[in-house]
């Protein structure tokens, strides 16, 4: 495929994320609450877990912010849901260096729809914007 008829796929996955995103709403019942900004731009997003016995059973995620944050939140919620909470932070940490521009093994963790933001690591003002939703994960899985 041709890196223009990529980058159009790639987009496309983030819009759709953004427009629809997963995991959106909040979690009823005991839930880890995690509030995060970036002042930077304005994205806001209120994040609730729920993890028992060391796997994230559940994840949703409330906000408002660009398409990049939000789809973000919204890839990130699908990709933590079921797994055990050292493999998210693990996926966290490789996401961060996916946006670093640094290569990341993406069959280790089955990235699927996150690898569409690997773009992002060209506009170093918006790896903020990506990151926060995993920076809120990853403080809610330690505060648990």
């Amino acid at each position: 495929m041709a890196l223009n008829n990529l980058d159009t796929l790639y987009r496309q996955v983030i819009m759709d994320h953004y427009k629809n995103p997963k995991n959106r709403g909040n979690i009823d019942g005991d839930a880890v609450t995690i509030d995060m900004n970036n002042p930077t731009c304005g994205d806001r997003i209120q994040l609730q877990m729920q993890v028992e016995d060391g796997i994230v059973k559940d994840a949703k995620f409330d906000g408002e912010g660009c398409s990049i944050s939000m789809s973000s939140a919204s890839m990130m919620t699908q990709a933590i849901k079921g797994r055990k909470v050292e493999d998210a932070i693990n996926m966290s940490h490789a996401f961060s260096d996916m946006m670093l521009g640094n290569e990341v093994d993406t069959e280790e963790f089955d990235m699927e729809d996150i690898e569409a933001l690997q773009g992002v690591a060209k506009f170093p003002a918006r790896i903020k914007c990506a990151t926060l939703a995993w920076k809120a994960m990853e403080k809610g899985v330690q505060e648990d």
